[in-house]
């Protein structure tokens, strides 16, 4: 019992260090609340006189952009703390690679939360999206997508040296879940393989929620799948993180 307490007031000391240290780093804050939000505007506008593809686009994106986001500065964040010596010092001391996982999946964690909800609203609330399921929903899978990219930018971040190299797991890990994850094409009209490897990607299957809340008046089985597959694709992420994290880089 003890020793449960004390991880946990690890973890949260390892929140707060991380939460303190980018209150001061403007410029992170900004990309993570301010461009998912002008980026969904930006879309308004473009289809300002098309609403019912503002629709069908729109729910995809706002689990996009911040899975996106959250992706780049979780990953790029975790290597600072590599590159910078702070890791190795830190791991010198009782604190656990999970502990340390756990603390920077709970602080982005909570920031990702807070962006997700913010875009949510705004598309919503402000750029009048339509949707046809339950609201509540159309949060939920947000916020997982944005979760979805802190904990592979943890993961990512074990295998990078630079911070240019953590950018670029962009167009090797991203932007191919991007291509066929059924945004720009339907699964089902993918050439056989890629339809088979699509649903090997999370991406799919935030995109597939957020698709089918637009449409379906309730939550469908495929859809509660969907939010399971998504939950398990982070924990899976978050292990894999903790056991591939180096002290330093090399």
């Amino acid at each position: 019992m003890r020793r449960m307490l004390y991880h946990v007031k690890v973890l949260f000391a390892t929140t707060r260090r991380i939460l303190l240290q980018l209150r001061h780093d403007h410029r992170s804050v900004a990309l993570i609340f301010l461009v998912p939000v002008v980026l969904l505007s930006l879309l308004r506008w473009m289809y300002q006189d098309n609403d019912r593809l503002f629709d069908t686009i729109a729910p995809a994106l706002l689990g996009i952009f911040p899975f996106v986001i959250m992706f780049l500065i979780t990953s790029i964040t975790t290597l600072r703390e590599r590159s910078s010596g702070t890791l190795e010092r830190l791991m010198v001391s009782p604190l656990g690679k999970l502990d340390f996982i756990g603390g920077y999946l709970l602080a982005f964690g909570l920031l990702a939360m807070a962006q997700a909800a913010l875009a949510g609203a705004v598309v919503v609330y402000g750029l009048n999206l339509t949707i046809e399921g339950p609201e509540w929903y159309l949060y939920v899978v947000a916020i997982l997508g944005a979760v979805l990219g802190t904990s592979l930018g943890l993961f990512v971040s074990a295998f990078a040296r630079t911070e240019f190299q953590a950018v670029q797991f962009m167009p090797a890990l991203i932007f191919p879940q991007f291509l066929i994850c059924g945004i720009l094409l339907p699964l089902d009209q993918l050439p056989s393989l890629l339809e088979a490897i699509a649903y090997y990607l999370p991406l799919t299957y935030v995109v597939h929620a957020l698709q089918s809340v637009a449409t379906s008046t309730t939550v469908t089985e495929d859809m509660t799948r969907d939010l399971w597959v998504i939950a398990g694709c982070i924990v899976g992420a978050v292990i894999l993180g903790a056991l591939s994290l180096r002290r330093k880089t090399a």
